[in-house]
């Protein structure tokens, strides 16, 4: 099949799904066409079957905000008559659902008719989504699509308790590379970030407030107190600079290693000893599902759809959004007994087998060739 994939191209869930989804696609044989206005994060170096298409964005001054939908609609019209696209795949339904129903009917009055499949990420739905401003835009554009899955079934349930939604929602949930997170730890990485042989705790994120990272400085600090450890906090966002704050007023800052954003997490993954993912919502959670790919255990909130992969007791420890009192209890009492800790990163990586790439990617060709079977024949 000819796909075109629309996408952020940001360190998001949403983008490094997407982008994932089209390699793996590719290299499956189908033909993959990215539709976005920067090259995909994830997507660095040369893949056979992978085309990049840029969304080139007029500078006019009579523009205060540039039209990046209306853009992003002709170049999907673009790619889809010069390269005879099967379907669109638009990830995140802001702005792309409605851009891409824009497309689908422009390309109608041209004589194709192409189907189009919308994948709900979270705050598409949960945040954004909501504001009255999208509302009513979001709620068409989603209904016009030609199928819509969702990454989680609580992302499902906000979906159609928020959007007055007339179609079936598909549960698909995200995936992992399984093979590409089995790494061995890097012993001198290691020796450099915990040269005294202290647990090492990862957090990876966007910074964004409903992040909650102020929670996982909290959490640490009454950690190390009990376990001698060291804290990794990789990517960037809004709320960084108030994160370093805090560390600086618990005097922490020796344990504490910002690394801003990072590419090669498996690498990072592979030296940590457990994951902390504290947010107020998470549609699904898959910066926590690639740390148990790799391995290590989860301490969670139980917000959104984290429980849906992180078992509590067995893959990892949750509780209460902003409970920073029972989290920290449950991560010394993981963190300070070693056989404990290796029998829940032992049942992390086995409940991420579940979620690996090759059992979800098939479920969308299925998906796709529903649909384009059914575009080829009406």
């Amino acid at each position: 099949m000819k796909i075109g994939i629309v996408c952020y191209p940001t360190f998001g869930g949403s983008g490094v799904l997407a982008t994932e989804l089209g390699k793996a696609l590719a290299e499956k044989g189908h033909m993959v066409h990215f539709i976005t206005y920067q090259q995909p994060v994830r997507l660095s170096g040369f893949f056979t079957n992978i085309f990049y298409h840029e969304v080139h964005i007029p500078h006019y001054p009579l523009f205060d905000y540039p039209p990046y939908e209306t853009t992003l609609a002709s170049t999907m019209v673009d790619v889809a008559l010069n390269h005879d696209l099967d379907l669109l795949h638009v990830h995140y339904a802001i702005p792309h659902a409605s851009a891409a129903y824009m497309a689908k009917q422009i390309l109608k009055k041209k004589g194709k008719d192409i189907p189009v499949i919308t994948t709900l990420h979270g705050t598409d739905i949960t945040l954004v989504g909501k504001d009255k401003t999208f509302e009513p835009v979001v709620t068409f554009s989603i209904n016009e699509s030609d199928a819509i899955t969702a990454v989680s079934n609580n992302l499902r349930k906000e979906t159609y308790h928020s959007f007055q939604i007339e179609k079936e929602i598909e549960v698909i949930y995200n995936f992992v590379d399984v093979k590409r997170f089995d790494k061995k730890p890097l012993d001198a990485f290691r020796k450099v970030l915990a040269p005294n042989g202290e647990r090492i705790i990862t957090h990876a994120s966007n910074f964004r407030k409903v992040k909650r990272v102020n929670d996982i400085i909290h959490v640490f600090a009454k950690i190390n107190k009990q376990v001698p450890s060291k804290l990794l906090m990789v990517g960037d966002g809004p709320e960084r600079p108030g994160t370093e704050e805090l560390c600086r007023a618990l005097n922490i800052c020796d344990e504490v290693r910002f690394l801003g954003k990072q590419q090669e997490m498996e690498e990072i993954l592979a030296i940590s000893d457990l994951f902390m993912l504290t947010s107020e919502y998470e549609s699904f959670g898959l910066s926590a599902l690639e740390a148990m790919a790799a391995g290590v255990p989860v301490l969670s909130s139980n917000a959104g759809g984290i429980p849906e992969i992180n078992i509590h007791g067995e893959t990892g420890y949750m509780a209460n959004i902003g409970d920073v009192e029972e989290l920290s209890r449950l991560g010394i009492d993981l963190l300070k007994d070693d056989d404990k800790l290796n029998g829940f990163k032992q049942r992390a990586k086995e409940q991420a087998m579940k979620f690996d790439i090759h059992h979800i990617v098939p479920l969308y060709e299925e998906l796709y060739e529903r649909f384009v079977h059914v575009s080829a024949t009406s």
